[in-house]
């Protein structure tokens, strides 16, 4: 039999994704500086105290938190922080190894004191700092170790280089296996009517505890273009929701996500609002890079061999190519079947089936349906005759593409995950407290 099905009509290509290209480095925009250090949280004496700071006064920031109505002291903290700001920061705390979730009132007394001496620190508000910690949760952070070390990084300790938002990038780790960092190069324009070369690059962390509406991950997107927390906060919200939402590895949300969008303004190009002809290039940039980072994340799960990724297209809107997107990845057979190399592409069929938007049923016509996966056509309204044995070494490659079409109507979208491995398994039970 042939590898791929012999009706054309019924290939499947890759969804067609109009963003600007990303590099996968470090970079710091203008304007920040940044640093990290060993502070005593981690066992392991990892990097685990880091800060994300201005160069010359506040930035403006947009931030998007998890959903849980049991969130942790650090997103209370910066909730409260960026509303009384409006939307203003100079300071961003990291410390990993600790979530600093279920703590209680001593846990936001804890958070509240180091936020208040990184504020002295760099002399300014309180309100003007917010913070992030990932790690264990219930248990608290160790605010007498921590003293001395957010006093010396905050005043001697940050360097406005790409080396030191690697650093960041580091200290953010917990169970991830590599740092995860993104960043577009695009042009706006200048007071001058000269265009402006500008920097969109983010850093993220999370490979466990992730599944849409955020998950256990932090990420910092920072820019050098200039823009309000308003227009900010429109270009992360779209980000979110076609990216980090539409991430899962092991379908359990977590306390802690947070994702902050800092604008320093350092590259000199004119202001941009939401409603600029220039605002689709900054949002394509920021979404650019938060797809980039989410894939990585992804490729990164825990214990995980492959990344699985699926595009849908031919969906009555966007909200139901992303949910069935999201239903195919977060499947535990579909991720069990990708370990296991095996080209079982019910389950696929059966994942789909069970999409919902608002708790409503996605419409599904199997006679429209098309099933792709690694190339290869497997499902057009029936079963479509291939070669399991070519197929099954197709799925041995480090990214095992789904495609699916619904055949009713234009919008597309997208999720990534993992398959769920015997490592998987392993490294959760041995996650102590």
């Amino acid at each position: 039999m042939s590898s791929v099905s012999s009706d054309s009509r019924t290939s499947l290509p890759p969804l067609d994704v109009d963003l600007p290209p990303v590099e996968e480095v470090v970079r710091l925009p203008a304007g920040f500086r940044a640093g990290a250090v060993a502070a005593g949280i981690k066992a392991s004496g990892g990097l685990d105290l880091g800060i994300l700071a201005t160069t010359n006064g506040p930035a403006s920031v947009a931030g998007t938190f998890t959903t849980s109505r049991l969130p942790a002291a650090p997103v209370r903290l910066s909730r409260a922080h960026l509303e009384a700001a409006a939307g203003r920061t100079v300071a961003i705390l990291s410390t990993s190894g600790c979530a600093n979730a279920g703590t209680g009132e001593v846990g936001e007394r804890d958070q509240a004191e180091l936020g208040d001496l990184l504020a002295a620190s760099l002399g300014v508000e309180r309100e003007l700092t917010l913070a992030v910690s990932t790690g264990l949760i219930g248990s608290r952070l160790p605010v007498e170790r921590l003293r001395d070390p957010v006093t010396r990084l905050a005043t001697s300790g940050l360097t406005a280089s790409d080396a030191a938002f690697g650093t960041l990038a580091e200290q953010l780790m917990t169970t991830d296996t590599r740092p995860k960092a993104a960043s577009v190069r695009l042009e706006l324009p200048g007071p001058d009517a000269r265009p402006r070369a500008v920097i969109v690059a983010g850093i993220a962390k999370g490979v466990g505890m992730i599944h849409p509406n955020m998950a256990t991950m932090l990420a910092f997107i920072a820019t050098d273009a200039t823009a309000e927390p308003g227009t900010l906060g429109t270009a992360l919200s779209r980000a979110v929701e076609r990216t980090w939402n539409q991430l899962t590895v092991d379908g359990d949300m977590s306390t802690n996500d947070t994702v902050f969008l800092l604008a320093s303004g350092a590259s000199g190009a004119m202001p941009i609002e939401a409603d600029d002809a220039g605002f689709n290039r900054l949002a394509d940039a920021v979404e650019a890079v938060a797809r980039s980072l989410a894939r990585q994340q992804a490729a990164d799960g825990e214990g995980a061999t492959t990344l699985l990724t699926c595009g849908v297209s031919g969906a009555r809107d966007d909200a139901e190519a992303r949910a069935v997107a999201r239903s195919v990845v977060g499947s535990s057979l579909v991720k069990a079947a990708a370990h296991g190399r095996d080209p079982n592409w019910g389950r696929i069929l059966a994942a789909v089936g069970t999409a919902t938007v608002d708790g409503q049923p996605v419409p599904i016509d199997e006679r429209r349906l098309v099933i792709g996966l690694c190339g290869v056509t497997v499902f057009a309204g029936e079963p479509v005759p291939f070669d399991r044995d070519a197929l099954a070494r197709r799925l041995a490659r480090p990214e095992v593409e789904i495609r699916v079409d619904l055949g009713a109507g234009g919008a597309t979208g997208e999720a990534w995950g993992c398959d769920l491995t015997e490592a998987y398994v392993a490294e959760n039970s041995a996650y102590s407290t």
